[in-house]
């Protein structure tokens, strides 16, 4: 795997290139970075999954450059999801709805569904124009890691997670930190009215002023597969436990106004909630590299981005697969 730290045009082109000719490109979001690869390419998609070691009945996401690539992948779009994305896009914010032709079941996992976004990240964006300009349709990205693990926020985290599973031929672009640092918010579309299937930064409050819409709950029986919807996801090798008081020798994770107990090894103390998503896998991976057998934390309060910062949490301090 060829790591490029200076991502300039030439750089995009050759990545861009890549993906056309079958590789897989690891590359930053806001979000998380994702592990790319032509979603219209079978044999490459697949490569995702086993690079993962990710179940290919768990659907993909697919990752265009603009809202005019919409079309392509999606049928029958109601005019709330239409809103949606002429206000959060590029963002991280997927939408959930009724897939074209073009979407095979490699990608959806034999669903009648796509996800589809538009992220903002500079590389991730100028990566999917030269894509689409070589004649490519959507880049497939889910986080660069290993499945169910800890989703990688740098360029330094996916090459430990997964660089030794990419061969000579794919590529691993730098970024830097991604700005948001938890996964996008997937909203499904296919209702009268959008159910967020995953929390985000683009919250419930948000997606009702944008539409007019309430919110409602997701039904689980007739959509149960999207990306995170596993019980247990986002997990460190360490034991994750919710805000209980911490003992010698166990990490800690809690916003900055919260002190550390005695004898608790302190792994972030973000200023604000903000703060807390951007840093908390940062800091999870921290307690695998300090070989923490345990991390405390304390979960923020609030209905914004804490509902996603909440959910990462839960499914970390899950009972494993």
């Amino acid at each position: 795997m060829e790591i490029m730290t200076n991502c300039a045009q030439d750089v995009i082109k050759k990545a861009a290139k890549a993906l056309i000719d079958g590789y897989l490109v690891a590359f930053p979001t806001e979000t998380v970075y994702g592990l790319g690869a032509d979603a219209t390419n079978e044999k490459a998609v697949r490569r995702i999954y086993s690079v993962k070691n990710r179940p290919t009945s768990h659907p993909l996401i697919v990752h265009i450059s603009s809202i005019k690539q919409l079309d392509n992948w999606t049928i029958e779009i109601p005019d709330f999801a239409l809103e949606l994305a002429k206000e959060f896009w590029p963002g991280p914010m997927t939408l959930v709805l009724k897939h074209s032709p073009i979407a095979k079941d490699f990608i959806t996992g034999n669903q009648t569904t796509v996800g589809i976004r538009v992220p903002c990240h500079p590389i991730a964006l100028a990566l999917l124009k030269e894509f689409e300009l070589l004649g490519g349709l959507g880049v497939v990205a889910p986080s660069a890691n290993i499945f169910g693990g800890v989703s990688p926020t740098s360029a330094e985290s996916v090459n430990r997670a997964i660089g030794d599973l990419l061969s000579n031929h794919d590529f691993l672009l730098d970024g830097g930190s991604s700005s948001v640092g938890v996964e996008s918010s997937i909203i499904d579309c296919t209702r009268i009215s959008p159910a967020i299937l995953r929390p985000g930064a683009i919250t419930k409050s948000m997606i009702q002023h944008c539409t007019g819409k309430i919110v409602q709950a997701p039904i689980t029986k007739d959509l149960t597969k999207f990306s995170g919807s596993f019980a247990s996801h986002y997990a460190p090798k360490a034991q994750v436990i919710l805000d209980r008081a911490p003992l010698k020798g166990d990490g800690f994770i809690a916003l900055f106004e919260i002190k550390t107990p005695n004898g608790a090894i302190r792994l972030a103390s973000p200023k604000n909630s903000q703060e807390y998503a951007r840093c908390l896998y940062d800091a999870l991976r921290e307690a695998d590299n300090k070989n923490l057998s345990r991390v405390i934390a304390v979960s923020p309060k609030g209905n914004e981005i804490e509902v996603a910062i909440r959910d990462r949490l839960s499914k970390a301090s899950a009972e494993r697969n």
